[in-house]
C-alpha cells in the first residue's frame, strides 16, 4: 500500500513513521509512506501557500494551487482516496480504517490554518476526515493517526492476526476488561473466572463486559448495536 501525506511539515512525521509496530511494517515493505511539501509547488520566491479569505475574516487559509499542484505531482495507483484532515470531515471510524486498508493508495491532504480553500474541498478530495468535535493547530496529528490506524491493519503488520479480531469496535462494542499477572495486586484480585480455565464461561463474562462497558460509556454505540442485533434477529 502506498501512502502519501501532504503536509506543511514534514519533520513532524519523520520520528513517529520510523518508530515502533508502523516504523517495522514500513521498513519491511508492508505500507510505503511519502511526504509532500507544498511549498515546494508554489510559484514565488517567498514559497507562500496561504492567503487571506475573500469577504473578510480571521486568520489565513490554504490556497488550492500548491495543494493541487502537490497531489497532482503524485503517481495515481488504484483503487485510490483523496482524503482532508478537517473538523469539517466525517468522523474516523474503525469501519473507515478498514476501507483505507482496502487501497491501493490513500493520499492524506493537513490542513493548516483557518482551513483551506472550498475549491480543494470541492474538486481535489474524495472525503473529509475528522478525529471528533475538537479543533487542533493543523491536519498533522489526525494524519498520523489514520496512517497508524490503517497500517496496523495490513497483512503482516500485527504478528497475532486473531488480536485484531477481538478489540473495541470490532464487533460494535467496546473492549472487555483485561488483566495479567500478578493474580493480585495490593488487594486488587483478578476475576475468579479469568483463572478458571473454563472458556465458555469467560467469553460469556468477557461478552457481559463489552456490553455494560459499552452501555455505561458509550451509550450511542450500545444502541447502535442493539439495533443491529434486533435486526439481524428478526431477519
Amino acid at each position: 500500500m502506498r501512502i502519501d501525506i501532504v503536509t506543511l511539515f514534514p519533520d513532524f512525521f519523520q520520528t513517529p513513521l520510523a518508530t515502533g509496530l508502523i516504523g517495522r511494517a514500513l521498513a519491511r515493505g508492508i505500507a510505503t509512506a511519502t511526504l509532500i511539501d507544498p511549498r515546494d509547488f508554489t510559484q514565488d520566491k517567498h514559497r507562500r501557500v496561504d492567503d487571506e479569505p475573500y469577504g473578510g475574516g480571521v486568520g489565513m487559509l490554504l490556497k488550492p494551487e500548491p495543494l493541487f499542484a502537490a497531489v497532482e505531482s503524485l503517481p495515481v495507483h488504484s483503487p485510490r482516496e483523496v482524503v482532508l484532515m478537517s473538523p469539517q470531515g466525517e468522523p474516523l471510524t474503525q469501519n473507515l480504517l478498514r476501507h483505507f486498508a482496502g487501497l491501493a493508495q490513500l493520499v492524506l491532504v493537513c490542513g493548516s490554518y483557518e482551513g483551506v480553500d472550498q475549491r480543494v474541498c470541492d474538486r481535489l478530495v474524495d472525503r473529509e476526515v475528522s478525529l471528533g468535535d475538537f479543533v487542533l493547530t493543523s491536519g498533522e496529528i489526525p494524519a498520523l493517526a489514520v496512517v497508524n490506524g490503517t497500517v496496523r491493519l495490513l497483512p503482516g503488520t500485527v504478528g497475532k492476526v486473531d488480536s485484531l479480531k477481538y478489540e473495541s469496535f470490532e464487533a460494535g462494542l467496546l473492549d472487555y476488561p483485561q488483566y495479567t499477572r500478578p493474580p493480585e495486586f495490593r488487594g486488587w484480585c483478578v476475576p475468579e473466572v479469568l483463572l478458571s480455565g473454563n472458556h465458555a464461561e469467560i467469553d460469556r463474562w468477557r461478552r457481559e463486559q463489552q456490553t455494560e462497558r459499552t452501555q455505561a460509556r458509550r451509550p450511542d454505540l450500545w444502541e447502535r448495536w442493539h439495533a443491529s442485533t434486533e435486526q439481524a434477529t428478526n431477519r
